[in-house]
């Protein structure tokens, strides 16, 4: 029985696989926070204090509602923004405004990771544990998050590509003759 996912008919299948597996490639991390913030010891260092439970169920929820935008890339709500939305609701949106956006996310993503491996090779700081079941653990969860950006991109490429088929461009500029 094939995976049924959701997603527009003329989104190809690859995209719709590639949007729907970032929220899960997100998830693990988020549980391995939720599971320190509550008290297992996932650390070394558990967490103390409103502000840093705070903190890190923040960034948990954060990184997760980011990750479930990518699904915006496949589904109608990418194309027009829903009627519920104040203001902007039921207007087309420009691919460009979808674009622009995923792409700088995923060259955030990039760059913090970037910075992340070069701080585990280059010894900057105290790791977070010695424990070697909790590390495995550690990776175990926080592998998943490399394929946040590539997926990102490719699902991005997908959706311009997709909307700006065959259509010109995003915008017409006006002559200044013609408005004469």
């Amino acid at each position: 029985m094939p995976l049924k996912l959701t997603a527009l008919p003329d989104v190809p299948r690859w995209a719709a696989l590639a949007a729907h597996a970032v929220p899960l490639a997100t998830l693990p991390s988020g549980l391995w926070r939720v599971a320190l913030v509550a008290g297992l010891p996932m650390a070394d260092m558990p967490v103390e204090g409103w502000g840093e439970t705070l903190y890190v169920l923040g960034l948990s929820v954060v990184s997760e509602c980011l990750a479930l935008l990518t699904l915006g890339l496949v589904r109608g709500w990418g194309e027009v923004v829903p009627g519920w939305v104040p203001l902007i609701g039921g207007r087309r949106v420009r691919p460009l405004a979808a674009v622009v956006p995923a792409l700088l996310g995923a060259a955030g993503l990039f760059l913090i990771t970037g910075w992340f491996v070069y701080a585990a090779y280059a010894d900057l700081g105290p790791g977070v544990t010695d424990n070697a079941i909790r590390q495995t653990i550690l990776v175990a969860c926080y592998a998943p998050l490399l394929l946040w950006a590539p997926l990102l991109i490719a699902v991005t490429v997908a959706y311009y590509r997709r909307r700006t088929r065959g259509a010109g461009p995003a915008w017409t500029p006006v002559s200044v003759a013609a408005s004469k």
